[in-house]
């Protein structure tokens, strides 16, 4: 699907456009895979100047004239055990989501259809990923349907891992499926999916992330795109055809 298939700016049932997942992108039959890859580091011989880092760590002599065990500080499991405790506090956990989510309430779009959050994902791989996939061109992100580059800001900005990048809703919903994060239950940071004439996964229109479920067959939610705004909502259940779960830390 071309993202000028989604530029209309009068109809209620506009489908966001999509762009690069992070990782491997499923949609239908297609699928991609981005690879990161850098130069491959070559072993080093130690010098006085600079020492490898599995080098022992060499302990001041002691006057007596016993000399301490040197202790092979690179391969200490303690330093590896910290280092692993470390990253595990940078993960962003749904409530990190939903914060910065909520910050962006109340932004809107200007007079020609376009948010900080389209400007935003033309300069990213995603908008090129996007163009391969369905064609047109980066500049067709411009004003087209934000709902989905809105959900793709916020767990980019967080670097949430099983997030995915997308700006049209069907192919976002698919990649979460493809990955086995699809379910039915509104968890807190889930990305929602909605169709508001059923139609399952390739009749979804909009996209957005819940906060809570109520309990009453309703879900509060953050959606960009709203009533062309950043907003808090209220939704029945009847319109969600599924939930794509991020990999948050708990």
């Amino acid at each position: 699907m071309s993202p000028r298939h989604a530029t209309s700016r009068f109809t209620s049932k506009r489908k966001c456009l999509t762009g690069l997942v992070a990782g491997a992108v499923t949609a239908g039959a297609a699928a991609m895979t981005v690879v990161s890859a850098g130069p491959a580091l070559s072993a080093q011989t130690p010098t006085a100047s600079r020492p490898a880092a599995h080098q022992a760590e060499q302990v001041p002599v002691p006057r007596t004239g016993k000399a301490l065990h040197a202790r092979p500080v690179g391969n200490d499991p303690r330093v590896k055990m910290h280092a692993v405790a470390e990253q595990k506090k940078k993960l962003p956990t749904a409530a990190d989501v939903l914060k910065l989510a909520e910050s962006q309430v109340g932004t809107t779009e200007n007079a020609t259809g376009s948010s900080k959050f389209n400007q935003w994902f033309m300069t990213t791989p995603y908008a090129k990923a996007g163009v391969a996939r369905y064609g047109g061109s980066v500049s067709d992100y411009a004003n087209a349907s934000w709902c989905d580059m809105f959900v793709t800001w916020v767990g980019d900005t967080l670097g949430v891992k099983g997030m995915g990048g997308d700006a049209f809703t069907p192919g976002h919903a698919k990649w979460f499926a493809s990955q086995g994060r699809w379910g039915s239950t509104p968890k807190p940071g889930a990305v929602v999916f909605f169709s508001w004439n059923g139609g399952g996964i390739d009749g979804i229109d909009h996209v957005g992330l819940v906060v809570k479920d109520n309990h009453d067959g309703t879900i509060q939610t953050i959606e960009g795109n709203t009533d062309d705004a950043v907003k808090v909502r209220t939704r029945s259940t009847s319109t969600v055809v599924g939930y794509g779960y991020p990999d948050y830390q708990q």
